[in-house]
C-alpha cells in the first residue's frame, strides 16, 4: 500500500483540483475527483454468507436495454483492499454503458489460494444469475482485474474447475481483461505473496498460464512497457501468457504503455488521471468487439486491433498493441523476476 499511496500521491500533485485532497488516501481522492453521475450504485449486496462476500453494482442511469456486465477484482497482493476504494472504476465502466459489478473477496490471513479464487467464481456466478435485475445481460460477461485481481481473473477464464462449481463454463464468458496481472510468478521472491500460495510447496496449478487451453476466452492483457512495472515483469507475465495463448490460435490483444507504473494504471481508468494512457478506451474497444452477435473470434481481436490502432492519443502517450506475428523482447530469467504487490 505504501508503494500504491506513494505514486498515485505524485500523480495527483500535479492535478490543481487534488491540492485539497492531499491528506486523504491516494484512492480516497481518485473517487472524490471522479463523477458518479452517469451511474446508479447499489452497494453491500451479498454473494454469499461470510462478511467480505459482498460486492457494489454499477449501473449506467442511460440504457435502452440489457447491458454488458464486467466483474472486476482490485489488487492488493491477496492480503488488502476494499471495494468501496474502486467506486472510480465502476463509474468509470458505467458511464460507457456497461453494469459493472465490483466485488470483495476474503484475503490472507484468513484464507489462502485456492480459497480467494473460490469467492471470485461464487462472485461472477451471482452476477450470471443475477446482473439481470439491475439492467445486464449476463450472456454477454466479462472478468476484469487489475495486479492480484488480474489473476483472479485469469484463474476464473483458464482454470475450468473454478465456474464449474457453480455449473459454468470459461466459455460462458465473452472475455476477460487483465490490467498489470501476475500470470507466471514461480519461483515467488515477494515475502507477502508466499504464504498466500503455500510457499515453497506452492503447486504448480497455481499459475495461470499452466491452465491455457484451445477453449480459453479472448483476452486484453495491458501493462506498462517493459521497465516501466519494477512489481510484476510484464514481459514474463503479459508477455509470456499473450505468447502462450497465441500458440493455441486463442484471440488476445497485448497492449502497453507508456507513462503509466504498476499502480497508476489502474489509475487511468479515473477521469482526472485518463491523459496518461488510453486505459478505458482499450477496455471498451474490447468489450464492445466482443459483445456482438458471433463475437470471440478472431475477427472480434482484428477489431479490437483496428480501434486501438485508431485511438486518438494524447500528445507523448505512447500505444502499443501487439502484432500478431511480431517478436516481443524475450522474457527475463525467472531469477530476475518479482511477483505482485499491492
Amino acid at each position: 500500500m505504501t508503494i500504491l499511496r506513494t505514486t498515485l500521491l505524485g500523480v495527483l500533485a500535479a492535478i490543481p483540483l487534488a491540492a485539497g485532497l492531499a491528506a486523504c488516501s491516494p484512492l480516497t481522492a481518485i473517487n472524490a475527483l471522479s463523477s458518479g453521475s452517469a451511474s446508479q450504485v447499489t452497494r453491500g449486496l451479498a454473494y454469499g454468507p461470510l462478511p467480505r462476500q459482498k460486492l457494489d453494482v454499477y449501473a449506467p442511469k442511460a440504457r435502452t436495454g440489457p447491458v454488458p456486465v464486467v466483474v472486476f477484482f482490485y489488487g492488493g497482493n491477496w492480503t488488502t483492499g476494499e471495494r468501496a476504494d474502486y467506486a472510480f472504476v465502476g463509474h468509470a465502466l458505467a458511464a460507457r454503458g456497461y453494469l459493472a459489478v465490483i466485488a470483495d473477496y476474503r484475503l490472507y490471513p484468513d484464507v489462502h489460494y485456492p480459497e480467494i479464487l473460490q469467492d471470485a467464481a461464487r462472485a461472477v456466478a451471482w452476477a450470471a444469475m443475477e446482473s439481470r435485475r439491475h439492467g445486464g445481460d449476463p450472456t454477454r460477461l466479462f472478468v476484469m482485474g487489475h495486479s492480484a485481481g488480474a489473476y483472479n481473473a485469469a484463474m476464473l477464464a483458464l482454470d475450468a474447475s473454478l465456474l464449474a462449481r457453480h455449473g459454468m463454463r470459461p466459455h460462458d464468458l465473452r472475455g476477460w481483461i487483465g490490467l498489470a496481472g501476475p500470470y507466471d510468478f514461480l519461483p515467488i521472491e515477494n515475502t507477502t505473496t508466499r504464504p498466500v500460495f503455500f510457499y515453497p510447496d506452492t503447486p504448480a496449478a497455481s499459475q495461470p498460464i499452466h491452465h491455457v487451453t484451445a477453449d480459453a476466452p479472448p483476452a486484453l492483457l495491458i501493462a506498462p512497457l517493459p521497465g516501466k512495472d519494477k512489481l510484476v515483469n510484464p514481459q514474463r507475465n503479459t508477455g509470456g501468457l499473450a505468447s502462450a495463448l497465441r500458440a493455441l490460435h486463442r484471440p488476445v490483444t497485448e497492449t502497453y504503455f507508456d507513462h503509466v507504473g504498476h499502480a497508476t494504471l489502474v489509475a487511468t481508468l479515473a477521469g482526472p488521471l485518463r491523459r496518461l494512457a488510453p486505459t478505458l478506451d482499450a477496455v471498451s474497444a474490447f468489450i464492445d468487439a466482443n459483445s456482438g452477435a458471433g463475437s470471440g473470434d478472431a475477427a472480434s481481436s482484428a477489431v479490437l486491433s483496428a480501434v486501438l490502432s485508431d485511438t486518438a492519443l494524447p500528445a507523448g502517450i505512447a500505444l502499443q498493441p501487439h502484432v500478431p506475428g511480431a517478436a516481443m523482447p524475450a522474457p527475463e530469467p525467472h531469477a530476475y523476476d518479482k511477483t505482485p504487490a499491492p
